[in-house]
């Protein structure tokens, strides 16, 4: 898509005071359109909002398709910018005309913040800019949406718990069945699912959870780390509910599996790279090498804070043992209660990338903080590994956004 002449030179003008206030902007967006229509906040993250972090990913969005436009520079990193957006959305069930609704709002917001410098040709130029980025979405959402046999009205199903299981401190994982019957969706390993719950306080929420095991055998299964309160960040609402509430039998709303971060059967070798809870969609690959291309050399590399926190051990030993070029490294910062197996490669401290073995050719996914995955990037990149063969998932909102 190309932005009207006329309008290119107001927006290439105007992105540095947009940018700057970005975070103004979609604070008043977000408070102004909540407040008209309460009903939307069931699709959105209240610790996200609490936090500041999805404003400041909007403004990062907005400020970024608006660069793009204007841009003479490969559009690569917009487009994978694009799919993430288009793929949360679709988990979500996201809605055509909702995009009006947001617009009216976002529009509003740039002129209360901005004031005066928002003429009339300001606002229909990015006025244009929000337009041409709504409908990429959502055309893209779309076609996600035919893909996963489902609309952006009944995204979700009901699915019963049949299993529960205790992982490590603080992280459970729940197996469950489609309480419908129905069939079980395909699913790639590395994708999500959105959950929603609806609270004590009678607020609906969803929250987005990797789907930690293979397809088959009739069931998915997710691993979710309950978060604590820690300084002024509240407790995780929907995690705790889940740790606390949820038990076999039980029944959650759940939607497709969705995401574009997902390993391909191509035979390359494989690194992952995890830290914390980042660790489920290198289960899922994991899980789903040894059952269907053993012969696949893989190399884990996963940061913890102690055996005791780290999660899926059991079924990535159990997946491992079934290939043959599988090699596990992980650093823990306590060590204690590190040393009962003899085998285990365990190290002190944190990820070392200059110590890994890497294969030439290697296909590079990453997850865990976003500070933890920028600093392995460099890593990567010094070691020669190129950086179209480095891929990576932000759970929550994604303020990396490619940055080194």
């Amino acid at each position: 898509m190309m932005l009207s002449s006329d309008h290119a030179a107001t927006v290439r003008a105007t992105i540095p005071a947009v940018a700057a206030h970005g975070a103004e902007i979609t604070g008043e967006f977000y408070d102004a359109m909540f407040a008209a229509h309460p009903e939307l906040l069931h699709l959105f993250n209240r610790g996200n909002q609490a936090n500041g972090e999805q404003r400041r990913a909007l403004a990062g969005a907005v400020a970024a398709f608006a660069q793009h436009l204007v841009s003479e520079e490969s559009a690569a990193p917009f487009q994978q910018m694009l799919s993430r957006i288009a793929h949360k959305h679709a988990s979500l069930g996201i809605r055509p005309e909702q995009y009006t609704v947001v617009g009216r709002h976002l529009l509003e917001a740039v002129a209360k913040v901005l004031g005066d410098a928002v003429t009339p040709e300001v606002h229909a130029a990015w006025s244009e800019v929000y337009w041409l980025f709504a409908t990429l979405l959502i055309a893209e959402e779309a076609r996600l949406y035919q893909d996963a046999g489902c609309s952006a009205g009944a995204a979700y199903r009901t699915w019963r718990v049949v299993d529960r299981v205790d992982e490590a401190e603080d992280v459970v994982s729940l197996v469950l069945e489609p309480a419908d019957g129905g069939k079980v969706p395909a699913h790639r390993p590395g994708q999500y699912v959105s959950v929603a719950v609806t609270l004590p306080d009678g607020l609906r929420q969803p929250r987005q959870y990797t789907l930690s095991r293979a397809a088959g055998n009739g069931v998915l299964q997710i691993t979710v780390r309950r978060v604590r309160a820690e300084d002024a960040s509240p407790a995780g609402a929907v995690s705790t509910f889940l740790h606390e509430a949820v038990r076999p039998g039980d029944e959650l709303e759940m939607s497709a599996p969705f995401g574009d971060v997902v390993m391909e059967d191509d035979g390359d070798p494989l690194v992952l790279i995890s830290a914390g809870i980042g660790i489920t969609p290198a289960a899922a690959m994991i899980d789903h090498v040894a059952a269907g291309r053993p012969g696949r050399r893989v190399l884990a590399v996963h940061a913890d804070r102690s055996v005791r926190t780290h999660a899926l051990r059991a079924q990535i030993a159990e997946a491992g043992a079934r290939i043959p070029g599988f090699r596990q490294i992980t650093w823990y910062e306590d060590l204690d209660g590190a040393g009962n197996d003899a085998d285990a490669d365990v190290r002190p401290g944190r990820v070392d990338v200059a110590a890994l073995p890497l294969p030439p050719k290697a296909r590079v996914f990453m997850c865990g903080p976003i500070p933890f995955m920028r600093a392995v990037r460099r890593g990567l990149i010094e070691a020669g590994v190129s950086e179209e063969r480095v891929h990576y998932e932000v759970f929550g909102p994604d303020l990396w956004n490619g940055a080194a």
